[in-house]
């Protein structure tokens, strides 16, 4: 059995329609955009962090 038969597909999320967007709307969606970006760098500092400390744990 493949690992890819038996793991869930999450389908991509639908690309927002940029066209419709005024300017003050696009500045919007670019903040919300690097907000997001922002806090995925968080989450990625934290699991390296995890990873560090556990490696360091399990290395004695």
């Amino acid at each position: 059995m493949d690992i890819d038969d038996v793991e869930p597909r999450t389908p991509k999320p639908a690309l927002k329609e940029l066209t419709v967007l005024s300017i003050d709307e696009l500045n919007s969606y670019i903040a919300q955009l690097n907000a997001e970006i922002a806090r995925a760098r968080e989450a990625i500092a934290a699991k390296q962090g995890h990873r560090s400390a556990a490696e360091s744990f399990f290395r004695k």
